[in-house]
């Protein structure tokens, strides 16, 4: 199985985001037919952690992993962290161009759980890309489909986005079902206040 460890924005803070990809000339791409890969609001979310391929027979040892990283997480925590989403970059190029936005405000207290997930796994045994954290949320896939120049201008303009906050309130367990069709099953949850 293909797995991955998130958190999910409320459907607030994604309308308010839908609202500024709209905006955007990757929006207006894709309004108009072009083959711009959009993400679909209810797949937006924060990874933690992506799992290498997981046994069916571990999923067990995940679970039992992520529940404690969760409780250590709460433990003398009075709330929730608050999240927020602002700003925005790119990662790649040419047809593996990615434009993303930044999760800010009480982002340190997202290092710390991502940091203890990965601890975590680590002591279970289960393998992870451990490339280091950078906290964001994949917006779209515009590829080679929009010329660099107006996805640079994406960019740019998500410079000046502030989102709304809200609390990540849940730790999420996901899988990937890869294909022409791709789509995420949540799997398991635990509370995050």
């Amino acid at each position: 199985m293909r797995l991955f460890v998130a958190v999910y924005p409320p459907v607030e803070a994604i309308s308010h985001l839908g609202a500024q990809v709209a905006r955007l000339r990757v929006g207006a791409a894709a309004a108009a037919g072009a083959r711009v890969r959009l993400v679909d609001p209810g797949d937006l979310h924060l990874t933690l952690a992506f799992l290498d391929d997981v046994e069916a027979a571990r999923l067990v040892d995940v679970e039992s992993a992520l529940g404690l990283a969760a409780d250590q997480f709460r433990d003398g925590r009075d709330a929730p962290p608050r999240l927020c989403l602002g700003g925005g970059g790119v990662f790649g190029d040419g047809r593996h161009t990615v434009l993303w936005v930044d999760a800010r405000c009480d982002v340190e207290a997202l290092h710390g759980l991502a940091r203890l997930v990965r601890e975590r796994l680590r002591h279970a045994g289960i393998a992870y890309d451990d490339k280091p954290f950078r906290p964001h949320l994949t917006i779209a896939r515009p590829g080679d489909r929009v010329e660099a120049a107006a996805v640079d201008a994406d960019r740019t303009a998500l410079n000046d986005y502030a989102g709304p906050r809200w609390p990540a309130t849940e730790l999420l367990l996901v899988r990937s079902h890869q294909g022409p069709g791709p789509r995420y099953e949540r799997v398991a949850a635990w509370a995050l206040g």
